[in-house]
């Protein structure tokens, strides 16, 4: 009577060893850097095009102070660095804007933080239409130029940096592939989920380009407008938390709810058109 109880207890060690050793070998495909030599190489060679075109753009601005042109790490030394371009644009407006998209678009390929920083100077420096102009565009541009980079190499990094997260984003992408363009629209309005994310995974989980494109344009416009006003009025400005703040956060939510009102609402009618043509006939 006792063999069968031994026999159990050692199908239930094997069972550990096995579960130890799948566990194990998780941890350390994890803790490998996921890229191939071939991938890495192609990543390295995007990234130095990037930053060879930023500094030849920067190196040709004539008579420019490059110890004022530093990414602010508070609002102090933003206006500082508004009030240093501001001037310098007055004389060289075109190497201001092409310095300006150059960098915006590079840290936004690259998931570089201080795209927020930049907004709030495109307020300063461009003004509320034509700043949110500029940040729009480039903001989509470097969003585009992720989601190829991201398509290229991007899913073995993204399953080595977010594998939770990638499988939750994809099965919620799969049960909303009627109203794909209505969750991608909410998104990208509400920090539902950054935006660094959203463009590395978006194509890993299959969402059209197109898609893609056309919700980050219009999903950009409420925040975007919420950070070059704030750029217009960097004296009333003490942080830059105070950007987002519970009201602030509240709108946004709110926008983002009208924007998956169609596909709520799309929900409801598949139930109420059996009982409309059971009553016709």
């Amino acid at each position: 009577m006792e063999k069968p109880r031994q026999k159990q207890g050692g199908e239930k060690n094997q069972e550990q060893v096995v579960k130890n050793h799948q566990k194990r070998n998780g941890e350390e495909s994890r803790s490998k850097f996921p890229l191939t030599s071939l991938e890495l190489g192609a990543v390295i060679a995007i990234f130095s095009t990037f930053l060879l075109i930023l500094l030849s753009i920067y190196l040709t601005m004539p008579s420019v102070d490059y110890n004022q042109l530093k990414l602010p790490g508070n609002v102090d030394e933003l206006r500082l660095l508004t009030a240093y371009v501001s001037s310098y644009a007055d004389d060289y407006e075109l190497q201001v804007f092409l310095g300006f998209c150059a960098a915006y678009i590079f840290m936004q390929t690259f998931m570089i933080p201080g795209t927020i920083v930049m907004s709030l100077l495109a307020g300063s420096l461009f003004g509320p239409i034509r700043g949110m102009m500029v940040v729009i565009f480039n903001a989509s541009a470097g969003a585009s130029c992720c989601f190829f980079l991201s398509k290229l190499v991007g899913r073995p990094l993204a399953l080595w940096m977010w594998p939770g997260r990638l499988q939750f984003f994809k099965a919620e992408v799969a049960k909303r592939k009627a109203h794909l363009f209505n969750y991608m629209l909410f998104l990208r309005i509400t920090p539902t989920l950054p935006n660094t994310f959203i463009n590395m995974a978006s194509p890993i989980v299959g969402i059209p380009y197109g898609t893609f494109l056309s919700a980050t344009i219009l999903g950009l416009i409420p925040a975007t407008f919420i950070s070059v006003r704030a750029g217009l009025a960097l004296g009333d400005l003490k942080s830059f938390a105070q950007l987002y703040d519970m009201k602030t956060l509240a709108t946004l939510f709110f926008i983002g709810l009208v924007s998956i009102l169609p596909a709520l609402l799309g929900k409801k009618a598949p139930s109420e058109r059996p009982a409309e043509s059971s009553h016709t006939s």
